[in-house]
């Protein structure tokens, strides 16, 4: 076969195509610009040969391979290369298109981009603002840990709304989770099901978002996706007699010795309603014992003032001091807080008979117990400490504060229940 000749390619005109000292091509007599080219190594592949910008003398020469003979067969790579054909007719240029989509970006570097750049908040009073910390590092190993195994390695333009809707059910059905040794004694433990599936899509939409706003896709699949975004559920809250539960339990693990320090940010988690780490990383400055209030310096929604009821303060007050720390529970070694109530928790909801209660759940119970008891929904959002209720608490500091009174009387029924004795 010549280094370069042209005949009708055939299945048997391409069998008996061998290799060469140099590669050539053998173009097809049926379809100009259609062809076979022959590596040194035997491989046959079909291409395909076009002028750029609808073509003409002075027009750029493009190549693009269509398919390795074998893979396709002469006549489906004929299919394929008149379709090719077709599109550089009309000024269109395959071959740069193709090179752009490789170029193109990934699921994984959008996620590294929006790490580095899109971790703001999109909406509300705080629209702007760089999430916090903790938020960011949450919400990236979210999408590390499900969406880039998923869709990582596809480019952004090619994840459309069936993409996401796929995504969602792969993610709660676990086809994301995975159980990693990273060293000694640790481990990262990525679970599945739906409430990882909710919180990973809204993460998701928000990339896709920041993605728009850059003009790296024109739209959000994520907007059209038809999933379940909530599950529809009445938010979980205790109940008296379960409050009552939990402070037996509570009495009965400190006298079998259990960690003081993580039963006393339990039973200030009843009492206050705060937020998990809100408590964990309370300091001693932040706590106004004289007026009965919390001055959280950077909490979830910013600085925020908190109504402390009369028992929380009580309990407060026989917490000893480390002079050494500035945290009202130190860590047990080093200079951080006390971080060990993740593992203590699963000890004390199992000694109560309280199975899927989570810390956050005392919380909800908080406003569950206010509400109920008739107090006025801006006094229990000033004692959850609502963003929303911010501006209201600059008058914090007036003597017999509507919302200080709600938190006491509050606070009084939930001490009561848990049994601290204050």
């Amino acid at each position: 076969m010549p280094k370069t000749s042209e005949t009708v390619l055939t299945k048997g005109v391409v069998d008996s195509c061998n290799a060469a000292d140099r590669r050539y091509d053998v173009w097809d007599s049926k379809l100009p610009g259609f062809g076979l080219r022959v590596g040194t190594s035997g491989a046959k592949t079909y291409v395909v040969r076009y002028r750029a910008n609808g073509g003409g003398r002075s027009a750029p020469r493009r190549y693009v391979t269509v398919g390795r003979h074998g893979t396709l067969t002469v006549e489906q790579a004929r299919k394929k290369a008149q379709q090719i054909l077709a599109e550089a007719m009309v000024g269109e240029d395959p071959a740069m298109q193709r090179n752009a989509r490789r170029e193109e970006l990934k699921m994984a570097a959008l996620i590294d981009l929006y790490e580095k750049e899109g971790c703001f908040i999109q909406r509300g009073k705080r629209q702007g603002e760089p999430m916090k910390d903790r938020t960011k590092t949450y919400t990236i190993a979210r999408l590390r840990h499900h969406v880039v195994p998923l869709l990582g390695t596809k480019r952004v333009s090619e994840v459309n709304v069936s993409e996401i809707e796929r995504f969602f059910r792969d993610v709660a059905t676990g086809k994301s989770a995975s159980d990693t040794k990273i060293g000694h004694r640790k481990r990262i433990v990525v679970r599945g099901g739906d409430g990882a599936a909710r919180k990973v899509f809204r993460d998701l939409s928000a990339v896709f978002s920041f993605a728009v706003r850059r003009q790296i896709v024109e739209t959000n699949p994520c907007e059209k996706a038809v999933v379940r975004k909530t599950d529809n559920r009445r938010e979980r809250f205790l109940s008296i007699d379960e409050i009552k539960r939990l402070g037996t339990a509570l009495d009965e693990l400190e006298a079998e010795g259990m960690n003081l320090k993580a039963l006393q940010i339990t039973r200030l988690w009843v009492l206050t309603g705060c937020r998990r780490q809100e408590i964990a990383e309370l300091k001693w400055n932040e706590i106004d014992f004289e007026r009965g209030l919390l001055v959280l310096a950077d909490s979830k929604t910013g600085r925020s003032v908190r109504p402390l009821a009369a028992a929380a303060v009580k309990l407060l007050q026989t917490i000893e001091r480390d002079e050494d720390s500035d945290f009202v529970f130190p860590a047990d070694s080093g200079e951080s807080f006390f971080q060990g109530t993740k593992k203590v928790w699963p000890k004390i909801i199992a000694k109560a008979g309280l199975e899927g209660v989570t810390p956050h759940t005392l919380r909800h119970t908080v406003g569950a117990i206010a509400t109920s008891s008739g107090e006025a929904l801006a006094l229990t959002g000033a004692i959850l400490g609502h963003a929303n209720m911010r501006s209201t608490m600059i008058y914090a500091h007036v003597e017999m504060d509507p919302s200080k009174l709600a938190a006491d009387r509050v606070g009084a029924q939930l001490a009561a229940a848990l049994g601290t004795g204050v």
